[in-house]
């Protein structure tokens, strides 16, 4: 039996008293990011892979069904806003389309060609990575796609929550999130999809940093889309480059668009 379909380490969940309930999760959610310590080394392999092609005008693809296709949706769109990076270079897909973004969509996971057609209306190509997201490590949507990414010579990576799926063996670079039965047993967005969250966030940090895309510990290229961002970008602007005048600053940010354009255009 898949881990992620064994049964709860707790029963008679109904007899819990909320505190109960609150107390077990969160004991349960303590083992997820020792999960992803024993895999860095696989995401570091990953990683490497992504940014050897980013850097070379390739693309990243997330790819899944339910809640890691979500995920991944989540990751690649706040790529563009906190980097700075065009629309388009992070494409997070989900089996069933946009629909299936808020709305489960039946059985659009277990379609085993409609990956790569999906893929395919990107013009993916051999300058791109695909990473296929599946906790179960078996859904026919990931599958199919990096079987053909895989005779294309697109590089493949996953993340599962399964050792030794059929994902992981497919995929060029796996990461294997072992977290062990969900507190409600096969409720896979619980441990599972916290575990992915975090790999996510790691891929894509790591990667937008060794693309030059943060400056010291800063955002540097983040789109100022409303005004707590403008706000923070002002005080970044003000801390390099010794300005004093909050408003000048901010014209200043403005004006040029980015932290990093107004720090470079800046005149004593």
């Amino acid at each position: 039996m898949k881990t992620t379909e064994a049964d709860s380490y707790y029963n008679n969940l109904e007899n819990m008293s909320v505190a109960e309930l609150l107390s077990n999760m969160n004991k349960e959610d303590k083992t997820v990011p020792l999960a992803l310590e024993k895999a860095l080394p696989e995401l570091e392999s990953l990683v490497n892979a992504i940014v050897e092609k980013m850097k070379n005008k390739g693309r990243l693809f997330y790819m899944g069904a339910g809640t890691s296709g979500r995920l991944g949706i989540l990751d690649a769109s706040e790529c563009p806003p906190t980097y700075g990076i065009e629309q388009g270079v992070v494409i997070g897909l989900i089996a069933g389309g946009d629909t299936a973004i808020r709305k489960a969509v039946e059985f659009a996971e277990d379609d085993i060609n409609q990956g790569w057609k999906d893929l395919s209306d990107h013009n993916i190509s051999d300058k791109d990575v695909v990473i296929g997201i599946a906790a179960s490590g078996s859904t026919p949507y990931v599958i199919g796609a990096l079987n053909t990414c895989n005779a294309k010579h697109i590089i493949t990576g996953c993340i599962t929550c399964n050792s030794g799926s059929e994902l992981a063996s497919i995929a060029k670079f796996p990461v294997e999130l072992i977290v062990g039965p969900e507190f409600v047993t096969g409720s896979t967005r619980m441990k599972s999809g916290t575990a992915q969250k975090l790999a996510l966030n790691m891929i894509s940090t790591s990667v937008m940093i060794k693309l030059g895309r943060v400056k010291g510990n800063k955002m540097v290229d983040m789109q100022l889309s409303n005004n707590k961002l403008v706000d923070r970008g002002t005080r970044m602007l003000m801390k390099n480059t010794g300005l004093s005048d909050y408003e000048m600053a901010k014209a200043l940010l403005i004006q040029y668009g980015s932290v990093r354009r107004a720090t470079e255009n800046y005149k004593k």
